[in-house]
């Protein structure tokens, strides 16, 4: 499993107090659950830079809002305990995809060599990726006190509005391709960002590839905090 701690070097100033507590020795130490007690001051923010959150540049402007703070402390522990667990599970069930720990969250990415593809300017959720959703749709019952944020994105070849919708499109079906399997709908909130924020190198088809993605989002929800802090006050 990744960690987004290896990429810390790609967020900028404002995430200086970040990069300063990996350098504790404590920190590089420990595991997921324990560096999101450590690090709960980030509010987010490294969440909010690998999946996208650059308001008014596309998507429904909900997504800062979804993300918001981390859980420090000792629920922020009990928190990340589990959200290890889902982690591993997903990772388990769907080999091919990256899953990352970020925060309080959970990251899953699909690019078209990782278990979710769609056609060249399709958004229909196509047979060779119902196998994949459909595994991804049972660890989600099986986490129930998770919210899922679904975001869309593509490269930059054509039309950028164009590309906008696709990637609204795309992102709207694979969340409501989970509705349709039972989850609940007040579990998901969609964003999408067209080409606007590219991961990889646009320059190249390998690049091109990776930035058709669509990102996988899981935070605990508010039962989850709640438990969580009660837990920690006894």
């Amino acid at each position: 499993m990744k960690t987004l701690l290896n990429k810390i070097g790609l967020i900028l100033l404002a995430f200086v107090l970040t990069i300063s507590l990996t350098h504790c020795k404590a920190v590089q130490n420990a595991n997921n659950k324990q560096k999101g007690a450590v690090i709960g001051a980030t509010g987010g923010a490294i969440l909010g830079a690998i999946i996208g959150n650059n308001v008014g540049k596309g998507g429904n402007g909900e997504l800062g809002a979804v993300i918001g703070g981390v859980v420090g402390g000792t629920a922020g522990v009990l928190i990340g305990n589990k959200m290890d667990k889902q982690a591993q599970k997903i990772e388990e069930e769907i080999p091919g995809a990256e899953v990352e720990r970020v925060d309080d969250g959970i990251v899953v990415t699909f690019d078209e060599g990782s278990g979710v593809y769609f056609d060249t300017n399709k958004y229909n959720i196509n047979s060779r990726s119902q196998e994949t959703l459909n595994k991804l749709a049972n660890v989600f019952r099986e986490y129930p006190n998770t919210n899922i944020l679904v975001v869309g994105h593509t490269d930059n070849t054509g039309d950028a509005n164009y590309n906008m919708s696709l990637s609204k499109n795309r992102a709207y079906a694979v969340t409501n391709y989970f509705k349709g399997k039972g989850l609940s709908s007040g579990r998901f909130t969609t964003n999408w960002f067209g080409e606007t924020q590219p991961m990889h190198d646009n320059s190249t088809t390998a690049g091109r590839a990776k930035n058709r993605r669509v990102n996988i989002a899981i935070l605990p929800n508010e039962k989850m905090i709640k438990e969580a802090k009660a837990e920690a006050n006894n």
